[in-house]
C-alpha cells in the first residue's frame, strides 16, 4: 500500500472544488458536502505548528497521511466500523479531470456522522502535556501514576486521557473521565474508552514489529443515525500520533519523531512569537520533514517481505 507515484506532484495548500459546498477548512483537512449522506475529506499539504498554519506546504504530506489512514481503517475494521463509504470513486463525485487531478490519492469519501465532542487520546508513554501534568500533580487526566517516572517512560499500561476539541488556533484541553461522562453519558464514554484502548493496543503491537513505537495517539469517533460508533477523521498517522523509531528510544529524552518535530525544532531557533502569520519554511527543512512522513508510511504499509 506504499504511496504510488502521482501524476500531479504539485503541493496542495488549499483545495478548490466548484461542484461541492465547502463546509470547513481545518489545519490540514478541507471538508465538503456531497449529499445528505456523504462528505468528501481532502487532506492537503498544509502543516501547522504551535496551532499556527504555516505558509509553506510539505509536498506529498496529504497523500501520505491518507495512505496511512486507509491502511489503518482497513486493519481495524474488525474492532469498529469506520467512516469510509465502500466502492465509491472520486471520479463519480468530481467528473472534471482537471479539478480531480490535485485531489487524487488525498481524498476520502465518507459517511455523514455525528462527531463526538472529544478527542479520544491514548498514551502508552509519558511525554508532552501528559508529562507536564504528571510533574505537577503525579497524575494525567485524573489517573494517578507511579512516582519517579522519567520523560518518555513507558507506562505500566496504556491510559485513556481524553481532550476537548479546540477550534483552529486554540489549544485542546485535557479532561478527566468524569468530564467525558458528562459530555457523552456513561455508557458511550465507557464504549469510547474501551474501543480507543483496544485500537491503540493492536496498532502499537503491529507498529512495534515495523520498528515504530506509538507513544500516544488520538482517535475521533462519530455516531450514525442508529447510534452505532464509528472511527472517523484520520487514524494513527504521524499527525495524530507520536511515532518514535525503536532504535532511537531512550527514557529521559524526547526521542525523534516521524512527524513535524523537525519543523517545530527549527521554529524554536527563530525570533517568532508563535502567532500568525508563521514564517516560511526553508527548502532543507521541508525535504527533511517530507522524508520523515515517507519513512513512516513505508514502514507501516509496505510488507517487509516485498521490500
Amino acid at each position: 500500500m506504499i504511496l504510488a507515484m502521482q501524476k500531479n506532484t504539485t503541493p496542495l495548500l488549499e483545495s478548490k472544488i466548484s461542484a461541492l459546498t465547502l463546509l470547513h477548512r481545518g489545519k490540514v483537512r478541507d471538508l465538503y458536502a456531497i449529499d445528505a449522506d456523504r462528505l468528501l475529506i481532502v487532506t492537503t499539504d498544509r502543516i501547522s505548528a504551535f496551532d499556527v498554519i504555516l505558509p509553506t506546504p510539505i509536498p506529498d504530506k496529504g497523500r501520505l497521511l491518507t495512505s496511512i489512514s486507509k491502511f489503518w481503517f482497513s486493519r481495524t475494521q474488525h474492532i469498529i466500523p469506520n467512516q469510509l463509504v465502500p466502492d465509491q470513486s472520486l471520479e463519480s463525485i468530481i467528473p472534471n479531470p482537471d479539478e480531480r487531478a490535485p485531489l487524487e490519492g488525498r481524498s476520502l469519501i465518507v459517511k455523514r456522522l455525528k462527531a463526538l465532542p472529544i478527542e479520544a487520546v491514548v498514551r502508552g508513554y509519558l511525554i508532552g502535556t501528559g508529562f507536564k501534568d504528571y510533574q505537577a500533580t503525579g497524575a494525567v487526566c485524573g489517573i494517578t501514576l507511579p512516582p519517579g517516572l522519567a520523560l518518555a517512560a513507558r507506562l505500566p499500561e496504556p491510559i485513556f486521557t481524553p481532550a476537548t476539541k479546540a477550534a483552529v488556533g486554540a489549544h485542546d484541553e485535557n479532561i478527566d473521565f468524569a468530564t467525558t461522562t458528562g459530555l457523552l453519558g456513561l455508557a458511550l464514554a465507557e464504549q469510547v474508552r474501551h474501543t480507543a484502548l483496544r485500537l491503540y493496543a493492536e496498532a502499537a503491537a503491529f507498529a512495534l514489529q515495523r520498528g515504530i513505537i506509538i507513544a500516544d495517539t488520538k482517535f475521533e469517533f462519530g455516531l450514525d443515525s442508529n447510534g452505532q460508533l464509528h472511527l472517523i477523521d484520520e487514524a494513527l498517522t504521524p499527525d495524530s500520533s507520536r511515532f518514535w523509531p525503536v532504535d532511537q528510544y531512550h527514557e529521559g529524552i524526547s526521542p525523534p519523531s516521524f512527524d513535524k518535530q523537525i519543523v517545530r525544532d527549527w521554529l524554536e531557533t527563530l525570533d517568532w512569537n508563535k502567532q500568525a502569520p508563521g514564517p516560511h519554511i526553508p527548502a532543507d527543512i521541508v525535504e527533511k520533514t517530507r522524508s520523515r512522513y515517507q519513512e513512516a508510511e513505508r514502514r507501516l504499509t509496505l510488507d517487509p517481505a516485498s521490500a
